[in-house]
């Protein structure tokens, strides 16, 4: 059964925050709270928890995966952004946006887009997940826990462990998480184009 981690909201025990990075540096895969909804989230280096989310989220080759990042350096090194798009992710950054962007060569292509080798990205707004990949010194990868045939992502995390015992290592608990998934923007053709709307306001990009 997977561990469960219950963390203060706002100032999670680092002790526990070093145990889960240490999890997920192994190659464990966990559920987390974020500003908007629970994730799913693993090591980016690990090809085998990428099988696992796909076979949780029931997706295929062409699903875009997320990188949680710590800041904008961390988005610097895994995506190409011109100064424009540099203004643009400093304004919305940390929040509840992904920003689809064309990856660096710094990434695995097994978790890249196949045909337009791009990847979503975000710096999320959350004390348990800002110090998670503090504690882990890189990026996560991640997507949003929607189970195949749902509306809305799960979001307790007793349930969580009860109906994923088997396929996840660790669930971490931090309280109440929201059910609305992040906007997701695709800034990879130069000009912001909606791809879903979520929690976060995109009109501060020109979009409705």
């Amino acid at each position: 059964m997977a561990q469960l981690f219950t963390v203060h909201p706002d100032n999670p025990q680092p002790r526990l925050i070093r145990q889960a990075a240490d999890i997920l540096r192994d190659g464990g895969l966990a559920a987390i709270p974020t500003d908007c909804a629970w994730s799913l989230v693993g090591h980016v280096g690990d090809a085998r928890v990428l099988e696992r989310i796909r076979r949780i989220r029931d997706v295929d080759v062409h699903h875009h995966f997320t990188m949680m990042c710590r800041d904008l350096s961390d988005i610097a090194n895994l995506a190409k952004v011109d100064n424009a798009q540099f203004r643009l992710l400093k304004s919305a950054t940390p929040g509840p946006y992904t920003f689809i962007l064309e990856a660096t060569r710094e990434l695995p292509r097994r978790i890249l887009h196949p045909k337009r080798k791009t990847i979503g990205l975000r710096v999320p707004d959350h004390p348990v997940v800002s110090a998670l990949l503090e504690a882990l010194g890189e990026p996560l990868l991640g997507s949003t826990l929607l189970l195949p045939g749902e509306e809305l992502p799960l979001t307790d995390a007793e349930d969580i462990r009860e109906r994923l015992q088997h396929e996840l290592d660790l669930v971490i608990d931090a309280g109440h998480c929201g059910t609305q998934p992040t906007s997701v923007i695709d800034l990879s053709s130069g000009t912001p184009e909606l791809v879903r709307a979520g929690a976060g306001d995109v009109a501060r990009f020109g979009l409705d």
